[in-house]
């Protein structure tokens, strides 16, 4: 596995804990939430941008992300 991908899985993870503590799920309701909207192919795809904002703002988009797929 190359620098960057590492970059990513690492980023997901961290994205992944920080959603859990923020909405006080377990890791299978996350998993689960983002899975069925799509969440981690948006984490993937705007890692660049993403990984470099703070976790109370990653949180917060991960919510429109799932507020957007609802629609």
């Amino acid at each position: 596995m190359d620098k960057k991908n590492k970059d990513i899985t690492y980023f997901i993870s961290f994205c992944i804990e920080q959603y859990m503590n923020a909405k006080g799920m377990s890791e299978t309701e996350v998993m689960d939430a983002f899975n069925k909207h799509k969440v981690l192919d948006y984490l993937c795809q705007h890692f660049e941008v993403l990984h470099t904002q703070g976790r109370q703002w990653l949180v917060e988009e991960i919510d429109e992300v799932i507020k957007s797929q609802q629609q």
